[in-house]
Parts: structure tokens; C-alpha cells; sequence
């Protein structure tokens, strides 16, 4: 990021990631699998409080890509991200709760792992590791 992309523009702005919208076949299942295997739920699905992110310098990030091949074997041309603060206790939890965990990866920067919710989402968990933003 250069110092100009850094500053914080002045008046009306964008502000954070609101949320991720899709259409899923059936959705109480689909919440049910959130609350059940990720442990996430909310009034209209499942809810994330910035508040609750433990990490210094948290942030959300839109990456675009010229094919799927990242989003793979996800459907829908895209895939959802959560922070997690304790990745490789999670993906122990996930594996106690049937889920299958696609892979794992350290990059140093941050740890990452990949599953498919029951519409066949692709979801990357993130845990932050270092942090300075990038």
C-alpha cells in the first residue's frame, strides 16, 4: 500500500466489510451448519462483531481474481473468508464436528484453511499473524 491509498479520506466513506450475501437452496440447514460447525449465528444469519476480534489492526479485504482456480472446488465464483484466533485449535474442532478440512497453509504473514459449507461455499479461515497492515 503506498501513503496516499493509507490516509483516511475525509466525509462520507467505506467503512468495513457489511456482510457476504448468497442464495442457498435451503436456508435453515445452511444456518443450522454455521451454528453447528462454525459457531457462528445471528437474527439473519451468522453475525461477526468487530468488537470481538482479539488481533491488533484487524481488517477485511476484497481480492479479485482473473480465473477460479483459487476458489476451487468452491461453487459460485467466489469464497468467504473468517478470521479465526486460533487457527490450528479450530480446524481440531472442525475435524471433531465431521467437518472435512480441505487443506492448510503458513504463510508467515498469516495461517489459512479451507472448507466447504453445505452449498458447497468455499470458505478460507485466517488466522493474523503478523500485525502490521499490509
Amino acid at each position: 500500500m503506498t501513503d496516499e491509498t493509507k490516509q483516511t479520506p475525509s466525509g462520507p466513506r467505506v467503512t468495513g466489510l457489511g456482510g457476504v450475501f448468497y442464495v442457498a437452496g435451503d436456508t435453515e440447514a445452511t444456518r443450522a451448519w454455521y451454528r453447528e460447525k462454525l459457531g457462528v449465528d445471528g437474527e439473519y444469519g451468522p453475525q461477526l462483531a468487530w468488537s470481538e476480534e482479539p488481533k491488533p489492526n484487524p481488517y477485511s479485504l476484497i481480492s479479485h481474481f482473473k480465473d477460479d482456480a483459487y476458489i476451487k472446488p468452491g461453487k459460485g465464483g467466489f469464497m468467504i473468508n473468517l478470521r479465526v484466533d486460533d487457527l490450528d485449535g479450530f480446524v481440531e474442532v472442525l475435524k471433531s464436528r465431521d467437518v472435512e478440512v480441505l487443506d492448510t497453509a503458513d504463510e508467515g504473514y498469516g495461517k489459512f484453511a479451507w472448507i466447504l459449507d453445505p452449498n458447497g461455499v468455499k470458505i478460507e479461515l485466517w488466522e493474523q499473524i503478523e500485525e502490521a497492515l499490509p
